[in-house]
């Protein structure tokens, strides 16, 4: 298992804070989130998730500017009617570097 973002940039009691950044073609690593978080999208990409085993979960255009919650759910994360789980990878399938700001809350 991986961090669930490339660099922790600050941690307190109450929240964690990563930067993420992936290049074109680049993943997360399976990785799995324990926490409600939220992420700004600081330079978009087109973003496919994976399970833990690799299987396709769908692909998200994610768009610069853009910010998106997530609530964990059991094993699950919900972010509006979808749900995924919460042991997963991301992949930039797109042409574009991806980049974002991570904010876990505690």
């Amino acid at each position: 298992m991986s961090d669930i973002a490339n660099k922790k940039l600050f941690e307190n009691d109450r929240v964690t804070v990563w930067e993420m950044t992936l290049e074109p073609g680049d993943s997360t690593g399976v990785h799995t989130h324990t926490r409600d978080y939220f992420f700004q999208v600081l330079s978009g990409s087109t973003i496919e998730t994976l399970d833990k085993d690799g299987g396709a979960l769908g692909e998200f255009g994610m768009e610069t500017g853009s910010t998106h919650y997530f609530k964990i759910d059991g094993d699950e994360l919900i972010y509006g009617d979808i749900r995924v789980p919460a042991t997963h990878e991301a992949r930039n399938i797109g042409s574009e570097r991806y980049d974002e700001i991570l904010v876990e809350l505690k």
